[in-house]
């Protein structure tokens, strides 16, 4: 059958839209819409078969039952759901009646033409508002991941927004000891401040064991300058509470949900939150992110870098220390899960990579030492030997029990690559 006779037998059944009935041959003659093809085929048989032409009024149509006319409308109920929202992408999907997805298998079974001939219903409707959406918000159409999502459902009358979540990358320095790096809730009371009726005696009624964290002096911030709902703070690992981070920074991403803001200044954002956290914290090198960022900054493998104080339990040579330290540098170290993480941490031999091992006395039973490791090495417990679970030590190497006093790290790099990868970041 020539596509004439495919454009007779799908009009026969009853009155069709242009738009139905250039439905069924949307993978004909790239460039026209669905409507101007069945106007034409329209015109075409009627010229053909020298009939008069009668084109058929959209809310006339048994196929999508006037849906087809409501293009504009759904379009300007979407620009109306996100109006005070800042986004440049967005996408549309919908939800097709069921009865329209029957009308339509009914329609190409009737004309004997294959179920799937054309495209469906919903890819249709998806297409004409979603341009119309583009053009009334000044915004683009993104099929991975755009900034504002639209589900229309015709049968329950409604648009379903979802405004996606925003990024901003940066590395933070934790100036002071006894911060963690994220919201430590108390243990006791689940984070309620309350035992019972009375307030919880372990946190002191806050809910947390810390009354600081880096995520608290940064994430409420960046939130607020985005006018998001809520937000998750990310980060590429995390020291131990008694340790600071200093020197490059750890990379981080603050990930803000349901943002009306998303074109931020982010060297201001910086300069508030570093006065915020006034000399506990600060960051540096703020970027807007994409979504994969946060996996970027999870994933990437990393190697660190640590300076240490160290305590010895009897008196060290210098060259005892310097022979120790060499042994160490670039040594396979094997560590079982340490005594003071085996409560969250399952038991088992790790093999990690010393990469770089140095360091000074200030007097016989104190040093100054940095080494640089790959990621998951146990500093605390290479320097102690943790009771033999870790081998080689530096205690073991020297004979004598040495503890950690204090610990910084100085820098956290990407193993393979740079964790700012321009392709990550968004224009600012």
């Amino acid at each position: 059958m020539s596509v004439l006779d495919d454009a007779r037998a799908l009009a026969t059944d009853g009155p069709v839209c242009d738009a139905c009935l250039g439905r069924p041959f949307a993978d004909r003659s790239f460039g026209l819409g669905n409507a101007e093809r069945g106007r034409a085929l329209r015109v075409a048989v009627a010229l053909a078969d020298d009939e008069p032409f009668e084109p058929t009024p959209v809310a006339d149509c048994w196929v999508c039952e006037g849906l087809c006319a409501t293009f504009d409308e759904w379009a300007e109920r979407c620009a109306a759901a996100v109006e005070g929202v800042e986004f440049d992408t967005y996408q549309v999907g919908t939800r097709a009646p069921p009865l329209v997805e029957e009308n339509e298998a009914l329609f190409r079974e009737g004309a004997g033409l294959p179920a799937d001939a054309g495209e469906p219903f919903k890819t249709e409707f998806n297409r004409e508002v979603g341009k119309r959406v583009g053009r009334l918000t000044g915004t683009q159409v993104d099929f991975e991941r755009p900034d504002v999502q639209f589900v229309l459902d015709p049968e329950a009358d409604a648009v379903e927004t979802t405004v996606n979540s925003a990024f901003v990358y940066g590395r933070y320095r934790k100036l002071r000891r006894d911060v963690p790096q994220t919201e430590w809730p108390c243990r006791e009371c689940d984070g309620s401040g309350y035992r019972g009726s009375e307030p919880c005696d372990h946190c002191g009624g806050t809910g947390y064991l810390y009354e600081e964290s880096v995520e608290g002096f940064v994430a409420p911030l960046v939130e607020d300058v985005m006018d998001g709902t809520e937000s998750v703070f990310h980060g590429a690992g995390r020291e131990d509470v008694d340790a600071r981070m200093l020197g490059t920074g750890r990379p981080f991403v603050v990930e803000v949900k349901e943002p009306r803001r998303r074109r931020v200044d982010v060297e201001r954002l910086a300069a508030d939150v570093n006065a915020f956290a006034d000399g506990a914290v600060e960051v540096e090198g703020l970027r807007l992110a994409t979504y994969e960022m946060v996996e970027r900054v999870k994933k990437l493998e990393a190697s660190k870098t640590y300076r240490a104080e160290v305590e010895f339990g009897a008196a060290v040579t210098t060259e005892a220390l310097a022979a120790a330290l060499d042994a160490l540098d670039g040594a396979t170290v094997e560590q079982f899960t340490p005594h003071r993480v085996d409560h969250r941490r399952a038991n088992t031999t790790r093999t990690r990579e010393v990469y770089a091992a140095s360091g000074d006395l200030s007097d016989p039973h104190h040093a100054t030492v940095e080494v640089h490791g790959a990621g998951g090495l146990y500093i605390k417990e290479l320097i102690s030997g943790d009771e033999g679970r870790t081998e080689p030590s530096l205690a073991g190497l020297l004979g004598v029990p040495a503890t950690v006093a204090a610990l910084d790290v100085v820098a956290v790099a990407g193993e393979s690559e740079p964790f700012e990868d321009e392709s990550f970041f968004l224009e600012d």
